[in-house]
């Protein structure tokens, strides 16, 4: 199993809810995860209009993803979030949280105009090593 050590150098901001940077040793797997978002049963937009309800559905997929694989959500070392709104980050915090606990993965967070349909307001794509 790879050991995932959190890490932020000395004479850099230490931020509450992602870390800076990750050190991976001893891992046997990468998993590259496409960006995930909130499918319905029938592939279509989930929660629309619901933030918190997309991002949680996000977050779960790419729970499911890594498990399937062999690992826990511990193994994801960095992802990237697209959200429709930057107003969203509040609403995003506490989703995360339920998943990575108070200090995640190394992570960025980007405004976008627009993503693949016009319903979804957040789409996730992670990395992990097992």
């Amino acid at each position: 199993m790879a050991n995932v050590e959190r890490l932020c150098a000395n004479g850099v901001y230490d931020p509450p809810m992602y870390t800076q940077a990750i050190k991976v040793t001893g891992a046997q797997s990468v998993v590259f995860l496409a960006g995930q978002v909130a499918y319905d049963k029938d592939g279509s937009a989930a929660h629309r209009g619901d933030f918190k309800a997309q991002a949680r559905e996000a977050f779960r997929a790419i729970k499911a993803h890594v498990e399937a694989a062999g690992g826990r959500m511990e193994n994801i070392v960095k992802i990237n979030t697209y959200v429709t709104d930057v107003r969203y980050r509040a609403d995003l915090a506490p989703v995360r949280e339920e998943f990575f606990g108070r200090k995640g993965p190394a992570s960025t967070l980007v405004q976008v105009c627009a993503l693949a349909h016009p319903d979804w307001l957040i789409e996730v794509e992670a990395i992990a090593v097992i």
